[in-house]
């Protein structure tokens, strides 16, 4: 797969079984739901790191997971690039990001590292020219919480919305890949923000609205309590 007539798609996150559910490694999570659900080949050793290689549509897809662990990861990402002779707008970055909402994705092309630990060491290696996938964990409330938030394990409470956003950036990969980043961020939206309310809407195509579901409303009653309330 060498030449230029690819693109490379890196998740961030901290090698190893104890870091793997953490909210750092949600960017692994992005690849590996990828590689999975598009028949990808198995993950091998390369460039420090572990490697895929697949299509998505017509487009050659390398996914890397760097094992450097996050604060090295430009070592991992800049020998693919040089590998594979990849401008770096070809280079599609999945990442953590601690100022969008849980669930929330930005596509982001350029721009600063914002304090990212492994778009730092990327930056250091490459410069900034590559596009991000914003993943949003939300931010525990203070800057002195923020190391033992993200190196912590996503709370059960978040698996719904996890799934929900690794299964839209899933299905939306091939637009990804293409180059279509409105496509891939309504695919990302329709799972995450399936329309409920009054808008019907989710990112630029117009979806018909579903019926709201009724909420099952429990009695807590006891039947002695039910029995005198009909009485009333």
């Amino acid at each position: 797969m060498q030449g230029n007539d690819m693109k490379l798609m890196v998740g961030l996150g901290n090698p190893g079984a104890k870091y793997r559910m953490n909210r750092h490694n949600i960017g692994f999570m992005a690849v590996e739901r990828i590689a999975a659900d598009h028949g990808f080949g198995p993950w091998k050793k390369a460039f420090s790191g572990l490697v895929a290689e697949g299509r998505l549509g017509d487009e050659k897809v390398v996914l890397l997971k760097p094992e450097t662990f996050m604060n090295l990861s430009g070592q991992a990402v800049q020998g693919a690039v040089a590998y594979h002779k990849l401008p770096l707008a070809d280079v599609i970055v999945f990442h953590d990001e601690l100022d969008l909402a849980p669930g929330k994705m930005r596509l982001k092309q350029g721009g600063g590292h914002a304090g990212h630990n492994g778009l730092r060491s990327i930056h250091g290696h490459l410069g900034e020219g590559y596009a991000r996938v914003r993943l949003g964990i939300g931010h525990p409330g203070h800057k002195d919480l923020v190391a033992g938030y993200v190196l912590h394990d996503f709370a059960k409470a978040d698996q719904d919305w996890l799934e929900d956003l690794l299964r839209g950036i899933s299905e939306g990969a091939v637009a990804l890949a293409a180059g279509d980043g409105a496509k891939f961020a309504n695919a990302v939206a329709l799972r995450v923000a399936p329309p409920r309310s009054g808008t019907g809407v989710a990112g630029p195509e117009v979806v018909v609205k579903p019926e709201p579901e009724k909420p099952v409303v429990e009695d807590a009653r006891s039947p002695m309590q039910r029995l005198l309330d009909r009485f009333r």
